[in-house]
Protein backbone atom coordinates (compact mmCIF):
# COMPACT_ATOMS: atom_id res chain seq x y z
CA UNK A 1 0.00 0.00 0.00
CA UNK A 2 1.65 3.22 -1.16
CA UNK A 3 0.90 6.92 -1.44
CA UNK A 4 2.59 10.19 -2.26
CA UNK A 5 4.86 11.95 0.17
CA UNK A 6 2.85 14.33 2.37
CA UNK A 7 3.54 18.09 2.35
CA UNK A 8 4.76 17.87 5.96
CA UNK A 9 7.25 15.17 5.08
CA UNK A 10 8.30 17.12 1.99
CA UNK A 11 8.92 20.15 4.18
CA UNK A 12 11.09 18.14 6.57
CA UNK A 13 12.96 16.29 3.83
CA UNK A 14 15.83 18.79 3.90
CA UNK A 15 18.08 19.31 6.90
CA UNK A 16 20.61 22.10 7.07
CA UNK A 17 24.29 21.45 7.71
CA UNK A 18 24.03 22.17 11.43
CA UNK A 19 21.10 19.80 11.86
CA UNK A 20 22.94 17.06 9.96
CA UNK A 21 26.04 17.46 12.12
CA UNK A 22 23.91 17.31 15.29
CA UNK A 23 22.12 14.18 14.07
CA UNK A 24 25.44 12.62 13.13
CA UNK A 25 26.65 12.99 16.73
CA UNK A 26 24.00 10.55 17.93
CA UNK A 27 24.59 8.17 15.02
CA UNK A 28 28.34 8.21 15.61
CA UNK A 29 27.87 7.56 19.32
CA UNK A 30 25.66 4.58 18.44
CA UNK A 31 28.15 3.19 15.93
CA UNK A 32 30.96 3.66 18.45
CA UNK A 33 28.99 1.49 20.88
CA UNK A 34 28.56 -1.26 18.27
CA UNK A 35 32.27 -1.19 17.42
CA UNK A 36 33.24 -1.15 21.09
CA UNK A 37 31.14 -4.28 21.69
CA UNK A 38 33.22 -6.18 19.15
CA UNK A 39 36.67 -4.77 19.86
CA UNK A 40 36.80 -4.32 23.63
CA UNK A 41 36.81 -8.09 24.14
CA UNK A 42 39.48 -8.74 21.49
CA UNK A 43 42.41 -8.72 23.90
CA UNK A 44 40.35 -10.03 26.79
CA UNK A 45 39.00 -13.16 25.07
CA UNK A 46 42.00 -15.42 25.77
CA UNK A 47 41.72 -14.56 29.50
CA UNK A 48 37.89 -14.82 29.45
CA UNK A 49 37.86 -18.22 27.76
CA UNK A 50 40.58 -19.50 30.09
CA UNK A 51 38.69 -18.29 33.21
CA UNK A 52 35.43 -19.81 31.97
CA UNK A 53 37.20 -23.04 30.96
CA UNK A 54 36.23 -22.73 27.30
CA UNK A 55 37.73 -24.31 24.19
CA UNK A 56 39.03 -22.91 20.89
CA UNK A 57 35.58 -23.56 19.41
CA UNK A 58 34.06 -21.51 22.24
CA UNK A 59 36.55 -18.71 21.49
CA UNK A 60 35.33 -18.70 17.89
CA UNK A 61 31.65 -18.81 18.84
CA UNK A 62 31.90 -15.88 21.27
CA UNK A 63 32.81 -13.83 18.18
CA UNK A 64 30.62 -15.68 15.69
CA UNK A 65 27.46 -15.55 17.84
CA UNK A 66 27.39 -11.75 17.73
CA UNK A 67 28.12 -11.68 14.00
CA UNK A 68 25.46 -14.29 13.27
CA UNK A 69 22.81 -12.51 15.34
CA UNK A 70 23.68 -9.23 13.68
CA UNK A 71 23.57 -10.87 10.26
CA UNK A 72 20.16 -12.46 10.77
CA UNK A 73 18.54 -9.34 12.20
CA UNK A 74 19.85 -6.67 9.79
CA UNK A 75 17.07 -7.26 7.21
CA UNK A 76 14.48 -7.52 9.99
CA UNK A 77 15.49 -4.11 11.36
CA UNK A 78 15.42 -2.74 7.80
CA UNK A 79 11.87 -4.02 7.33
CA UNK A 80 10.76 -2.62 10.69
CA UNK A 81 11.98 0.80 9.57
CA UNK A 82 9.20 0.71 6.95
CA UNK A 83 6.65 0.51 9.75
CA UNK A 84 8.01 2.44 12.72
CA UNK A 85 10.05 5.47 13.70
CA UNK A 86 13.71 4.97 12.70
CA UNK A 87 14.84 6.97 15.71
CA UNK A 88 12.84 4.78 18.08
CA UNK A 89 14.25 1.66 16.42
CA UNK A 90 17.81 2.95 16.83
CA UNK A 91 17.13 3.55 20.51
CA UNK A 92 15.62 0.07 20.86
CA UNK A 93 18.70 -1.49 19.28
CA UNK A 94 20.91 0.40 21.73
CA UNK A 95 18.74 -0.84 24.59
CA UNK A 96 19.27 -4.42 23.39
CA UNK A 97 22.99 -3.72 23.51
CA UNK A 98 22.71 -2.52 27.12
CA UNK A 99 20.85 -5.70 28.15
CA UNK A 100 23.38 -7.92 26.35
CA UNK A 101 26.30 -6.09 27.95
CA UNK A 102 24.92 -6.50 31.46
CA UNK A 103 24.24 -10.22 30.92
CA UNK A 104 27.76 -10.69 29.53
CA UNK A 105 29.34 -8.85 32.43
CA UNK A 106 27.63 -11.09 34.99
CA UNK A 107 28.08 -14.38 33.06
CA UNK A 108 29.75 -17.33 34.78
CA UNK A 109 29.81 -19.79 31.89
CA UNK A 110 30.69 -19.75 28.21
CA UNK A 111 27.08 -20.63 27.36
CA UNK A 112 25.68 -17.54 29.10
CA UNK A 113 28.43 -15.42 27.53
CA UNK A 114 27.52 -16.63 24.04
CA UNK A 115 23.81 -15.92 24.70
CA UNK A 116 24.70 -12.40 25.81
CA UNK A 117 26.72 -11.90 22.65
CA UNK A 118 23.61 -12.85 20.66
CA UNK A 119 21.72 -10.04 22.42
CA UNK A 120 24.53 -7.62 21.63
CA UNK A 121 24.48 -8.81 18.02
CA UNK A 122 20.75 -8.10 17.71
CA UNK A 123 21.38 -4.54 18.87
CA UNK A 124 24.34 -4.17 16.53
CA UNK A 125 22.14 -5.39 13.66
CA UNK A 126 19.79 -2.48 14.24
CA UNK A 127 22.63 0.03 14.37
CA UNK A 128 24.28 -1.42 11.26
CA UNK A 129 21.09 -1.34 9.19
CA UNK A 130 19.53 1.90 10.39
CA UNK A 131 22.53 4.22 10.78
CA UNK A 132 23.48 3.98 7.10
CA UNK A 133 19.84 4.22 5.96
CA UNK A 134 19.44 7.42 7.97
CA UNK A 135 22.67 8.82 6.57
CA UNK A 136 21.58 8.15 2.99
CA UNK A 137 18.19 9.72 3.75
CA UNK A 138 19.57 13.06 4.92
CA UNK A 139 22.88 13.35 3.02
CA UNK A 140 23.33 13.43 -0.79
CA UNK A 141 25.65 10.73 -2.22
CA UNK A 142 28.04 13.46 -3.46
CA UNK A 143 28.52 14.58 0.16
CA UNK A 144 28.21 11.11 1.68
CA UNK A 145 31.85 10.27 1.08
CA UNK A 146 32.90 13.08 3.40
CA UNK A 147 30.66 11.85 6.21
CA UNK A 148 31.59 8.23 5.51
CA UNK A 149 35.16 9.32 6.16
CA UNK A 150 34.08 10.68 9.55
CA UNK A 151 32.36 7.39 10.28
CA UNK A 152 35.53 5.63 9.22
CA UNK A 153 37.46 7.72 11.72
CA UNK A 154 34.94 6.81 14.44
CA UNK A 155 35.32 3.18 13.42
CA UNK A 156 39.08 3.48 13.70
CA UNK A 157 38.95 5.25 17.08
CA UNK A 158 36.53 2.64 18.43
CA UNK A 159 38.67 -0.15 17.09
CA UNK A 160 41.81 1.36 18.62
CA UNK A 161 40.22 2.32 21.93
CA UNK A 162 38.38 -1.00 22.35
CA UNK A 163 41.38 -3.35 22.53
CA UNK A 164 43.38 -0.85 24.58
CA UNK A 165 40.54 -0.38 27.07
CA UNK A 166 39.96 -4.12 27.18
CA UNK A 167 43.62 -4.82 27.76
CA UNK A 168 43.91 -2.29 30.57
CA UNK A 169 40.74 -3.62 32.24
CA UNK A 170 41.99 -7.22 32.10
CA UNK A 171 45.40 -6.25 33.45
CA UNK A 172 43.88 -4.20 36.31
CA UNK A 173 43.30 -6.61 39.18
CA UNK A 174 40.50 -4.62 40.87
CA UNK A 175 38.50 -4.37 37.63
CA UNK A 176 38.94 -7.47 35.45
CA UNK A 177 37.46 -8.62 32.15
CA UNK A 178 33.82 -8.21 33.24
CA UNK A 179 34.23 -4.46 32.92
CA UNK A 180 34.93 -4.98 29.21
CA UNK A 181 31.16 -5.41 28.91
CA UNK A 182 30.03 -2.91 31.54
CA UNK A 183 32.04 -0.04 30.06
CA UNK A 184 29.92 0.19 26.92
CA UNK A 185 26.69 0.83 28.84
CA UNK A 186 27.21 4.58 29.50
CA UNK A 187 28.14 5.13 25.83
CA UNK A 188 24.91 3.39 24.78
CA UNK A 189 22.86 5.54 27.15
CA UNK A 190 24.58 8.67 25.80
CA UNK A 191 23.75 7.61 22.23
CA UNK A 192 20.06 7.11 23.15
CA UNK A 193 19.96 10.60 24.66
CA UNK A 194 21.70 12.26 21.69
CA UNK A 195 19.42 10.55 19.16
CA UNK A 196 16.36 11.73 21.09
CA UNK A 197 17.62 15.32 21.05
CA UNK A 198 19.12 15.62 17.58
CA UNK A 199 17.57 13.20 15.08
CA UNK A 200 14.37 14.47 13.47
CA UNK A 201 12.99 12.46 10.57
CA UNK A 202 9.59 11.97 8.96
CA UNK A 203 8.13 8.65 10.09
CA UNK A 204 7.03 6.38 7.26
CA UNK A 205 4.02 4.28 8.18
CA UNK A 206 2.42 1.82 5.82
CA UNK A 207 0.69 -1.50 5.78
CA UNK A 208 3.40 -4.15 5.51
CA UNK A 209 4.10 -7.72 6.47
CA UNK A 210 7.33 -8.92 8.06
CA UNK A 211 8.68 -12.10 6.49
CA UNK A 212 9.33 -14.03 9.68
CA UNK A 213 9.52 -17.36 7.83
CA UNK A 214 12.21 -16.05 5.48
CA UNK A 215 14.21 -14.61 8.38
CA UNK A 216 14.00 -17.93 10.26
CA UNK A 217 15.04 -20.00 7.22
CA UNK A 218 17.99 -17.73 6.47
CA UNK A 219 19.24 -17.83 10.07
CA UNK A 220 18.71 -21.59 10.38
CA UNK A 221 20.44 -22.38 7.08
CA UNK A 222 23.45 -20.19 7.82
CA UNK A 223 23.69 -21.56 11.38
CA UNK A 224 23.75 -25.15 10.10
CA UNK A 225 26.63 -24.41 7.74
CA UNK A 226 28.51 -22.49 10.44
CA UNK A 227 28.15 -25.43 12.82
CA UNK A 228 29.60 -27.69 10.14
CA UNK A 229 32.70 -25.57 9.47
CA UNK A 230 33.25 -25.04 13.22
CA UNK A 231 32.84 -28.61 14.44
CA UNK A 232 33.92 -30.53 11.33
CA UNK A 233 37.24 -32.31 11.73
CA UNK A 234 37.19 -32.02 15.53
CA UNK A 235 33.85 -33.27 16.86
CA UNK A 236 33.22 -35.41 13.76
CA UNK A 237 34.95 -36.21 10.47
CA UNK A 238 34.52 -33.96 7.44
CA UNK A 239 33.10 -36.93 5.55
CA UNK A 240 30.58 -38.40 7.99
CA UNK A 241 26.89 -38.60 8.82
CA UNK A 242 26.80 -35.41 10.95
CA UNK A 243 28.69 -33.49 8.23
CA UNK A 244 26.26 -34.63 5.56
CA UNK A 245 23.27 -33.77 7.74
CA UNK A 246 24.51 -30.24 8.47
CA UNK A 247 25.57 -29.49 4.88
CA UNK A 248 22.44 -30.90 3.25
CA UNK A 249 20.21 -29.40 5.96
CA UNK A 250 21.80 -25.98 5.55
CA UNK A 251 21.56 -26.13 1.76
CA UNK A 252 17.89 -27.15 1.87
CA UNK A 253 17.03 -24.41 4.37
CA UNK A 254 18.76 -21.75 2.27
CA UNK A 255 17.04 -23.04 -0.89
CA UNK A 256 13.70 -22.83 0.91
CA UNK A 257 14.59 -19.29 2.04
CA UNK A 258 15.24 -18.28 -1.58
CA UNK A 259 11.90 -19.82 -2.59
CA UNK A 260 10.05 -17.99 0.19
CA UNK A 261 11.79 -14.70 -0.64
CA UNK A 262 10.69 -15.03 -4.28
CA UNK A 263 7.04 -15.62 -3.31
CA UNK A 264 6.21 -13.35 -0.39
CA UNK A 265 4.93 -9.83 -0.92
CA UNK A 266 7.60 -8.18 1.23
CA UNK A 267 10.70 -10.40 1.52
CA UNK A 268 13.47 -9.90 4.05
CA UNK A 269 15.95 -9.73 1.17
CA UNK A 270 14.19 -8.60 -2.05
CA UNK A 271 15.60 -10.78 -4.83
CA UNK A 272 14.61 -8.16 -7.41
CA UNK A 273 17.26 -5.81 -6.09
CA UNK A 274 19.96 -8.08 -7.50
CA UNK A 275 18.86 -7.14 -11.02
CA UNK A 276 20.86 -3.98 -10.39
CA UNK A 277 24.42 -4.83 -11.46
CA UNK A 278 26.04 -2.42 -9.03
CA UNK A 279 24.09 -3.82 -6.08
CA UNK A 280 24.91 -7.41 -7.08
CA UNK A 281 28.64 -6.80 -7.46
CA UNK A 282 29.01 -4.65 -4.35
CA UNK A 283 27.05 -7.28 -2.38
CA UNK A 284 29.45 -10.01 -3.52
CA UNK A 285 32.43 -7.78 -2.72
CA UNK A 286 31.01 -6.91 0.73
CA UNK A 287 30.58 -10.61 1.55
CA UNK A 288 34.17 -11.35 0.50
CA UNK A 289 35.56 -8.35 2.40
CA UNK A 290 33.71 -9.62 5.47
CA UNK A 291 35.28 -13.08 5.09
CA UNK A 292 38.79 -11.72 4.62
CA UNK A 293 38.70 -8.91 7.17
CA UNK A 294 36.79 -10.45 10.08
CA UNK A 295 38.11 -13.95 9.50
CA UNK A 296 41.69 -12.79 9.26
CA UNK A 297 41.97 -10.07 11.86
CA UNK A 298 39.86 -11.47 14.72
CA UNK A 299 42.63 -13.90 15.64
CA UNK A 300 45.49 -11.36 15.62
CA UNK A 301 45.06 -10.50 19.29
CA UNK A 302 45.22 -14.17 20.19
CA UNK A 303 48.41 -14.43 18.13
CA UNK A 304 50.01 -11.50 19.95
CA UNK A 305 49.19 -12.91 23.38
CA UNK A 306 49.79 -16.63 22.89
CA UNK A 307 52.41 -16.80 20.15
CA UNK A 308 54.34 -13.65 21.03
CA UNK A 309 53.61 -13.82 24.78
CA UNK A 310 52.37 -10.24 25.11
CA UNK A 311 49.97 -8.87 27.71
CA UNK A 312 46.42 -7.83 26.71
CA UNK A 313 47.36 -4.14 26.93
CA UNK A 314 50.45 -4.63 24.77
CA UNK A 315 48.41 -6.65 22.28
CA UNK A 316 46.03 -3.69 21.99
CA UNK A 317 48.90 -1.32 21.27
CA UNK A 318 50.27 -3.71 18.66
CA UNK A 319 47.02 -3.44 16.67
CA UNK A 320 47.54 0.28 16.10
CA UNK A 321 49.27 0.05 12.67
CA UNK A 322 46.29 -1.66 11.04
CA UNK A 323 43.77 0.70 12.63
CA UNK A 324 45.75 3.82 11.74
CA UNK A 325 46.02 2.58 8.15
CA UNK A 326 42.26 2.09 8.05
CA UNK A 327 41.53 5.48 9.63
CA UNK A 328 43.78 7.43 7.29
CA UNK A 329 42.65 5.67 4.13
CA UNK A 330 38.90 5.89 4.78
CA UNK A 331 39.08 9.56 5.84
CA UNK A 332 41.29 10.68 2.94
CA UNK A 333 39.33 8.62 0.39
CA UNK A 334 36.03 10.08 1.64
CA UNK A 335 37.26 13.65 1.34
CA UNK A 336 38.64 13.12 -2.17
CA UNK A 337 35.48 11.35 -3.36
CA UNK A 338 33.28 14.20 -2.11
CA UNK A 339 35.54 16.74 -3.82
CA UNK A 340 35.97 14.97 -7.17
CA UNK A 341 32.90 12.75 -7.37
CA UNK A 342 34.96 9.74 -8.51
CA UNK A 343 34.95 6.55 -6.44
CA UNK A 344 35.80 3.42 -8.44
CA UNK A 345 39.57 3.92 -8.35
CA UNK A 346 39.44 3.68 -4.56
CA UNK A 347 37.53 0.39 -4.72
CA UNK A 348 40.06 -1.13 -7.12
CA UNK A 349 43.04 0.18 -5.15
CA UNK A 350 41.47 -1.07 -1.93
CA UNK A 351 41.02 -4.56 -3.38
CA UNK A 352 44.64 -4.71 -4.55
CA UNK A 353 46.05 -3.40 -1.26
CA UNK A 354 43.84 -5.64 0.92
CA UNK A 355 44.93 -8.73 -1.03
CA UNK A 356 48.57 -7.70 -0.66
CA UNK A 357 48.09 -7.22 3.09
CA UNK A 358 46.56 -10.67 3.53
CA UNK A 359 49.43 -12.26 1.58
CA UNK A 360 52.05 -10.40 3.61
CA UNK A 361 50.47 -11.45 6.91
CA UNK A 362 50.37 -15.08 5.77
CA UNK A 363 54.15 -15.15 6.26
CA UNK A 364 54.10 -14.43 10.01
CA UNK A 365 55.11 -16.96 12.65
CA UNK A 366 56.16 -17.22 16.29
CA UNK A 367 59.55 -15.67 15.57
CA UNK A 368 58.38 -12.77 13.39
CA UNK A 369 59.49 -9.34 14.58
CA UNK A 370 56.83 -6.72 15.21
CA UNK A 371 58.83 -4.40 12.95
CA UNK A 372 57.92 -6.78 10.13
CA UNK A 373 54.33 -7.36 11.24
CA UNK A 374 53.44 -3.66 11.69
CA UNK A 375 53.77 -2.52 8.05
CA UNK A 376 51.92 -5.64 6.88
CA UNK A 377 49.04 -4.76 9.20
CA UNK A 378 49.06 -1.16 7.99
CA UNK A 379 48.78 -2.33 4.37
CA UNK A 380 45.76 -4.47 5.23
CA UNK A 381 44.13 -1.57 7.11
CA UNK A 382 44.58 0.81 4.17
CA UNK A 383 42.94 -1.67 1.79
CA UNK A 384 39.97 -2.37 4.05
CA UNK A 385 39.47 1.37 4.69
CA UNK A 386 39.17 2.08 0.98
CA UNK A 387 36.61 -0.67 0.46
CA UNK A 388 34.14 -0.86 3.34
CA UNK A 389 32.17 2.42 3.22
CA UNK A 390 32.72 3.05 -0.48
CA UNK A 391 31.00 -0.21 -1.45
CA UNK A 392 27.89 1.02 0.37
CA UNK A 393 28.23 4.45 -1.26
CA UNK A 394 28.37 2.91 -4.75
CA UNK A 395 25.22 0.85 -4.14
CA UNK A 396 23.24 3.69 -2.53
CA UNK A 397 24.10 5.97 -5.44
CA UNK A 398 22.72 3.56 -8.04
CA UNK A 399 19.28 2.71 -6.63
CA UNK A 400 16.02 4.70 -6.48
CA UNK A 401 15.46 6.57 -3.24
CA UNK A 402 12.65 4.18 -2.31
CA UNK A 403 15.11 1.27 -2.38
CA UNK A 404 17.84 2.85 -0.26
CA UNK A 405 16.86 0.83 2.79
CA UNK A 406 16.75 -2.46 0.89
CA UNK A 407 20.09 -1.87 -0.81
CA UNK A 408 21.84 -0.75 2.38
CA UNK A 409 20.51 -3.55 4.57
CA UNK A 410 21.34 -6.12 1.87
CA UNK A 411 24.99 -5.03 1.75
CA UNK A 412 25.17 -4.93 5.54
CA UNK A 413 23.58 -8.38 5.72
CA UNK A 414 26.08 -9.98 3.35
CA UNK A 415 29.08 -8.23 4.89
CA UNK A 416 28.03 -9.52 8.31
CA UNK A 417 27.35 -12.94 6.83
CA UNK A 418 30.83 -12.93 5.33
CA UNK A 419 32.25 -11.99 8.73
CA UNK A 420 30.40 -14.82 10.44
CA UNK A 421 31.41 -17.36 7.78
CA UNK A 422 35.00 -16.10 7.74
CA UNK A 423 35.38 -16.12 11.51
CA UNK A 424 33.92 -19.61 11.81
CA UNK A 425 35.64 -21.17 8.78
CA UNK A 426 39.05 -19.59 9.38
CA UNK A 427 38.67 -20.29 13.10
CA UNK A 428 38.35 -23.95 12.14
CA UNK A 429 41.51 -23.61 10.01
CA UNK A 430 43.34 -22.13 13.00
CA UNK A 431 42.08 -24.78 15.42
CA UNK A 432 42.99 -27.69 13.17
CA UNK A 433 46.41 -26.27 12.31
CA UNK A 434 47.15 -25.68 16.01
CA UNK A 435 46.15 -29.25 16.83
CA UNK A 436 48.39 -30.55 14.03
CA UNK A 437 51.39 -28.50 15.18
CA UNK A 438 50.89 -29.49 18.82
CA UNK A 439 50.76 -33.14 17.82
CA UNK A 440 54.07 -32.73 16.01
CA UNK A 441 55.61 -31.06 19.05
CA UNK A 442 54.23 -33.27 21.80
CA UNK A 443 53.72 -36.51 19.90
CA UNK A 444 50.49 -38.30 19.10
CA UNK A 445 50.09 -39.51 22.67
CA UNK A 446 49.90 -35.97 24.05
CA UNK A 447 48.69 -33.27 21.73
CA UNK A 448 49.22 -30.58 24.30
CA UNK A 449 45.85 -29.19 23.44
CA UNK A 450 43.96 -31.68 25.54
CA UNK A 451 40.30 -31.12 24.88
CA UNK A 452 40.98 -28.15 22.62
CA UNK A 453 41.12 -25.61 25.43
CA UNK A 454 43.24 -22.51 24.92
CA UNK A 455 46.39 -23.00 27.03
CA UNK A 456 47.42 -20.71 29.87
CA UNK A 457 51.06 -19.99 29.05
CA UNK A 458 51.84 -18.98 32.63
CA UNK A 459 51.22 -22.54 33.83
CA UNK A 460 53.30 -24.29 31.15
CA UNK A 461 56.95 -25.34 31.49
CA UNK A 462 59.40 -23.60 29.15
CA UNK A 463 59.68 -26.51 26.69
CA UNK A 464 55.91 -26.84 26.32
CA UNK A 465 55.44 -23.07 26.05
CA UNK A 466 57.79 -22.87 23.06
CA UNK A 467 55.83 -25.58 21.26
CA UNK A 468 52.50 -23.84 21.93
CA UNK A 469 53.83 -20.44 20.82
CA UNK A 470 55.13 -21.94 17.59
CA UNK A 471 51.84 -23.75 16.95
CA UNK A 472 49.75 -20.58 17.23
CA UNK A 473 52.25 -18.58 15.17
CA UNK A 474 52.23 -21.04 12.27
CA UNK A 475 48.45 -21.43 12.48
CA UNK A 476 47.79 -17.67 12.38
CA UNK A 477 49.86 -17.36 9.20
CA UNK A 478 47.74 -20.15 7.71
CA UNK A 479 44.58 -18.21 8.53
CA UNK A 480 45.70 -15.22 6.47
CA UNK A 481 46.83 -17.49 3.65
CA UNK A 482 43.37 -19.09 3.59
CA UNK A 483 41.73 -15.64 3.62
CA UNK A 484 43.84 -14.15 0.79
CA UNK A 485 41.82 -15.75 -2.07
CA UNK A 486 38.65 -14.14 -0.73
CA UNK A 487 40.34 -10.73 -0.84
CA UNK A 488 41.42 -11.42 -4.43
CA UNK A 489 37.86 -12.37 -5.42
CA UNK A 490 36.63 -9.09 -3.88
CA UNK A 491 39.05 -7.26 -6.17
CA UNK A 492 37.68 -9.14 -9.19
CA UNK A 493 34.12 -8.17 -8.21
CA UNK A 494 34.83 -4.42 -7.91
CA UNK A 495 36.64 -4.41 -11.26
CA UNK A 496 33.29 -5.07 -12.94
CA UNK A 497 31.40 -2.31 -11.08
CA UNK A 498 30.49 0.51 -13.45
CA UNK A 499 31.27 3.99 -12.12
CA UNK A 500 28.33 6.42 -12.20
CA UNK A 501 28.24 10.11 -11.23
CA UNK A 502 27.32 10.70 -7.59
CA UNK A 503 23.86 12.19 -7.07
CA UNK A 504 23.63 15.61 -5.46
CA UNK A 505 20.29 15.17 -3.64
CA UNK A 506 19.62 13.24 -0.44
CA UNK A 507 17.22 10.31 -0.33
CA UNK A 508 14.45 12.38 1.28
CA UNK A 509 14.90 15.16 -1.27
CA UNK A 510 14.71 12.68 -4.15
CA UNK A 511 11.54 11.14 -2.73
CA UNK A 512 9.93 14.54 -2.35
CA UNK A 513 11.02 16.08 -5.67
CA UNK A 514 10.91 13.07 -7.98
CA UNK A 515 7.57 11.84 -6.63
CA UNK A 516 8.77 8.27 -6.23
CA UNK A 517 6.13 6.00 -4.74
CA UNK A 518 6.44 5.96 -1.02
CA UNK A 519 3.98 5.51 1.87
CA UNK A 520 2.51 8.59 3.56
CA UNK A 521 4.95 10.03 6.08
CA UNK A 522 4.26 11.73 9.38
CA UNK A 523 6.98 14.11 10.63
CA UNK A 524 8.07 13.59 14.22
CA UNK A 525 9.75 16.38 16.12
Amino acid sequence: MSAAVTPEARESSTMNHRQIIQAMSGLMAGMFVAILASTVVANALPRIITDLHGSQSAYTWVVTAELLAMTATVPVWGKLSDLYDKKLLLQCSLSMFVVGSLVAGFSHSVTVLIISRVLQGIGAGGLTALAQVVMASIIPPRELGKFSGIFGAVFAVGTVAGPLIGGVLVDTSWLGWRWCFFIGVPFALLAIFLLQKTLKLPVVRREAKIDYLGAFLIMAGVSALLLWVTLGGSKFDWVSGPSAALVLGGAVLIALAVLVESKVQEPMIPLSIFRNRTVSLTTVASFLVGVAMFGGTVFLSQYFQISLGKSPTTAGLMSLPMILGLMVSTTVAGQIISRRGKWKAFLVAGGIIMTAGMCLLSTIGAGTSFLVIAPCMAVLGVGVGMLMQNLVLAAQNDVPAAELGAATSTLSFFRSLGGAVGTSALGAVLSHRVASELEKGFGSSASGGGDGAIPDLATLPESARVIVENAYGVATGSVFLAGAPFALLALVAVLFVKEKPLKTKSGLERLAEEGEQQPPAVPVH
